[in-house]
């Protein structure tokens, strides 16, 4: 919290018991019968408020907001806390009466009382008014240090989750880079020798989407016409390894207009299915469709594979809690993630909500 701030908590409450003493002077004040005694009154009214509300009250103030709030309340040791509390209003009292006594009999006092009669408070009764007095203001200090102390660690739990959440996904994004580039190496790779100048297109190619994968994912949300973009090159780095023009089957349907959506979201699951779909000869072994509408986009992926080969499909390569958790990280509860596997067939269907 701001120093100013916590300066205007300090003088807010002053500044209110300020008034209430100023009241409690001017009622006290205007009580007396004597016009001519009234100066009189005033002063001796003010030299026992002294004593009586302000030594008590503001050192307590004092003592319990740096001495019993740090050492004993934020421990946690509310025993001691209370006993100690009653202590130091007590001590603080018993001071102030010894310094109102050394004043009376020094010079002459007159006592608060309703008849505006001369004469000494008893010990007892002073000690009992000052003591409950310097609690009331040590507890207001108390919840003032409290408040603070709530608000201050609020602030830091945010900037930690904040902080967690972007170590997170950048944690998310190193993993699913090395896996993506690697497979596009190998493809390129293989087809080099076959067919160079094919080979370098299919390297323009890479070098978009790893342009891509540096720059535009270092934002939070991305154009979905980029996303598709990414996306069709991708699979297109993917096909060289098969003659079959219909092994893929990709499209979107709707108005991509300018909506936006996080970056590299869908890549995990076409990522999968590539992965898991071992028979390049058959037709639409792989099917992907983006669903663009108004307030929302679905993806469905669907991917064919050999059950007798394959005996495990995760979602990705990087297995379901981290997909998972990067959709819980940047969508929570504005996504719906459904996994089908059936005998020769694998599908995801993810809606997102924009």
């Amino acid at each position: 919290m701001k120093k100013s701030v916590i300066a205007l908590l300090h003088i807010g409450f002053w500044a209110c018991y300020l008034v209430l003493v100023f009241i409690i002077l001017v009622v006290y004040n205007r009580s007396g019968v004597n016009v001519i005694n009234q100066e009189a009154r005033l002063i001796n009214a003010i030299k026992n408020l002294f004593f009586f509300a302000f030594l008590p009250s503001v050192s307590c103030y004092f003592l319990y907001y740096f001495l019993l709030f740090p050492k004993y309340l934020q421990q946690k040791r509310y025993f001691i806390s209370l006993v100690l509390g009653i202590v130091i209003s007590l001590i603080v009292a018993i001071i102030s009466y010894i310094l109102l006594r050394y004043f009376i009999e020094t010079g002459r006092i007159i006592d608060m009382d309703e008849g505006g009669k001369k004469g000494r408070s008893t010990a007892i009764n002073a000690i009992i008014v000052s003591t409950f007095i310097g609690i009331i203001c040590g507890t207001v200090a108390l919840v003032i240090q409290g408040f603070i102390n709530w608000f201050n660690e609020m602030k830091q739990k945010e900037m930690l989750k904040e902080r967690n959440h972007e170590m997170e996904l950048a944690l998310i994004k190193s993993q699913l880079d090395p896996h993506l580039l690697f497979n596009s190496i190998n493809n390129i790779d293989s087809l080099i020798l076959k067919d160079p100048i094919k080979a370098s297109s299919y390297l323009n190619k890479l070098s978009d989407i790893m342009r891509f994968m540096l720059y535009e994912t270092k934002i939070e949300k991305i154009l979905i016409s980029k996303e598709i973009e990414y996306i069709e090159k991708y699979i297109a780095l993917q096909k060289i390894r098969t003659a079959n023009a219909s092994y893929v089957n990709f499209s979107v349907i709707g108005d991509i207009g300018n909506k936006y959506i996080a970056p590299m979201i869908f890549i995990p699951f076409i990522e999968n299915a590539f992965k898991h779909s071992n028979n390049k000869k058959l037709q639409n072994a792989i099917l992907i469709n983006i669903l663009i509408g108004e307030d929302e986009i679905q993806m469905i992926c669907e991917n064919k594979f050999d059950s007798k080969i394959v005996t495990d499909v995760a979602i990705g390569g990087l297995g379901n809690e981290l997909i998972k958790s990067r959709l819980q990280l940047i969508y929570p509860e504005k996504h719906t993630l459904e996994v089908k596997k059936n005998v020769d067939t694998y599908c995801v269907k993810l809606i997102i909500t924009i």
